[in-house]
């Protein structure tokens, strides 16, 4: 390393692991890294968000959209603190991160120093595969290594710490050898994993067996689309979903069944219910009840991890090897079938008149499912979608539909609130030649959206492609919560802990420079769609929608449907939500 302090060090060895950028926020804590990288703009970027969190989830944003892996920078105490949401979105969604926190100098540590905080103790769980400090000049090369081959290895966050005075010292002579000093490289490479030929034998046989066959697929089928196009039409199954497994296969595909789950689609519930076999694929969705009953199917379940396998379904055949690989292997095992694809088609064919009857379904105020289905037919091609947490995941889930080849992410297992902002700013920052779609609700935004939407006026004149669109769905409720509480626990909603105070999302976007659209009538949508990607700036779309669009699961007996009706009866004002849900269910029939 052509450095001089350590804390040049550490931007060498990034810049050797192929980093780009950092996402942080400053603090004293790492000043002679920040020093370091201002030394250094010019190989590597450093990008500030408005809060330490936000700079976590932009890191993990970066990996999720193929950044490679995402590294964060801050200070100690209340900045380290502040990392751990965005960290345990990393965690929970299995992407590689590197989070490197300052802290207090090693002579203060255990004194009770400003800002010293325990950080081994606090990172411990979410940095559980790699959690080190930096304790001399000599041990940074190798601790940083460690740390990027672990985050890739076991796609998880990891932690670096380095104290003040660490950052300050001389970097070591490269050219030391001796005792208790470790020399090491940034080399990487992933391994290719195939299953043993009986395994693939055995879930051959099994699968072969099955006449209804279904297939799940997850985050972890990315780069086997095809092989799993192949494998479907080879059985005559079906094939549904996870939450992020749905940007992968054109939905548009006649046994497409949509996403699986609480806000699936009434085909993936169909499928599910109604399959003798199931085949997972790089899918460990945690939606647990609404998988085939006990009993019901036999399971084969291929992932790259193998702890994941039969952790979520009870599978018989097992096969821990990479997803395409390993259906390359087994697709010229398997029968040619029509197996019940007659059936899936019809249950997709229910789903798609269901979807038109709730789009066309008038409400109080403007339907949000029509706003993300008109959304459908303009989104570009090359966009980049961001998805934040509540009931416009819903409405992502069942009324979105992307071309090929677009990504969408989403804090999906940890279902944090607040990231669709901080991932569509690192979508951008990775591609700025392709336009991003943030879909987020009232609460999200002013969670921390309103703050990264100056991030957003901040940097968007150096972007080749200004177009960033941010849809606010504003219906002035916590509106995942106010159902959730209805349909779960049989309680009415609670206001005081829901509403969402009014704010002008649109207002601030233009005092911010930017573009703000205000939508209040169906026939302001697709028009508020067309100007938005169309414009020579970043545009917020403010939807003024009902609160009251029920977000129930799919296929819901008459008794929680009757549970959930009784609720709203207890609410003031409640007439609207019980008769837009009976509507619902009885479409559903």
């Amino acid at each position: 390393m052509s450095s001089t302090t350590v804390a040049d060090g550490v931007v060498d060895r990034l810049v050797d692991w192929g980093v780009e950028r950092v996402f942080g926020y400053a603090g004293d804590g790492v000043d002679p890294i920040l020093a370091a990288l201002r030394r250094q703009e010019v190989r590597i970027e450093l990008v500030t968000a408005r809060h330490e969190e936000m700079a976590a989830f932009m890191a993990t944003g970066h990996a999720k959209y193929g950044g490679g892996v995402g590294v964060c920078l801050a200070t100690q105490g209340p900045g380290a603190v502040h990392l751990l949401n965005g960290l345990y979105d990393a965690k929970l969604d299995r992407r590689p991160v590197v989070a490197i926190v300052g802290q207090v100098v090693t002579s203060a540590l255990g004194s009770g120093y400003q800002q010293e905080v325990d950080l081994h103790t606090l990172f411990k769980d979410v940095c559980a595969q790699y959690l080190q400090v930096v304790a001399s000049p000599e041990a940074l090369p190798h601790v940083l290594d460690d740390a990027f081959r672990t985050a890739l290895a076991t796609s998880s966050p990891v932690c670096v710490i380095v104290p003040h005075d660490i950052q300050q010292a001389e970097a070591p002579d490269e050219d030391e050898q001796g005792h208790g000093i470790v020399r090491s490289s940034a080399a990487y490479a992933h391994p290719r994993s195939v299953p043993g030929d009986a395994q693939l034998r055995a879930a051959a046989d099994l699968l072969g067996s099955g006449e209804r066959v279904a297939v799940l697929v997850g985050q972890g089928a990315a780069g086997a689309e095809r092989q799993v196009r192949d494998v479907v039409e080879r059985l005559g199954a079906g094939l549904t979903t996870s939450l992020l497994g749905k940007p992968l296969l054109d939905e548009s595909l006649p046994y497409h069944c949509g996403v699986m789950g609480h806000l699936g689609t009434t085909a993936s519930a169909d499928l599910m219910s109604g399959c003798d076999t199931l085949l997972i694929v790089g899918s460990n969705d945690p939606w647990t009840e609404y998988y085939p009953a006990p009993g019901q199917a036999r399971a084969v379940q291929i992932d790259v991890t193998a702890r994941n396998i039969g952790t979520k379904f009870p599978v018989e055949a097992a096969l821990p090897g990479d997803a395409a690989a390993t259906l390359d292997a087994l697709l010229p095992l398997l029968p040619e079938r029509d197996g019940w694809r007659k059936d899936v088609e019809g249950f997709v064919a229910t789903w798609h008149d269901v979807a038109e009857r709730r789009v066309a379904q008038q409400t109080g105020r403007l339907n949000p499912q029509l706003v993300l289905s008109e959304l459908s037919a303009q989104l570009p091609t090359d966009a980049q979608v961001a998805v934040d947490v509540g009931s416009v995941t819903y409405w992502y889930a069942r009324f979105l539909r992307l071309p090929p080849g677009v990504p969408a992410h989403l804090s999906s297992t940890l279902a944090s609130m607040g990231s669709a902002l901080p991932y569509g700013i690192a979508a951008k920052l990775l591609r700025p030649d392709r336009p991003v779609v943030a879909l987020a609700g009232d609460g999200a935004m002013q969670m921390n959206g309103l703050s990264e939407l100056i991030t957003v006026a901040h940097r968007w004149h150096e972007w080749a492609d200004p177009r960033f669109v941010v849809l606010v769905l504003n219906n002035g409720d916590l509106a995942e919560v106010s159902w959730e509480q209805r349909e779960m626990e049989g309680d009415p909603g609670f206001p005081t802990s829901q509403t969402v105070p009014a704010f002008p999302y649109a207002d601030y976007a233009r005092l911010l420079g930017l573009e703000g659209i205000r939508v209040e009538e169906p026939g302001q949508v697709r028009e508020a769609w067309t100007t938005a990607l169309l414009a020579d700036r970043p545009v917020v779309v403010e939807a003024v929608v009902d609160r009251d669009t029920p977000l129930l699961p799919p296929r819901q007996p008459d008794e929680k449907v009757e549970q959930t009706l009784e609720a709203i009866g207890h609410e003031r004002n409640g007439d609207q939500a019980g008769d837009l849900l009976r509507e619902q269910h009885d479409d559903e029939r």
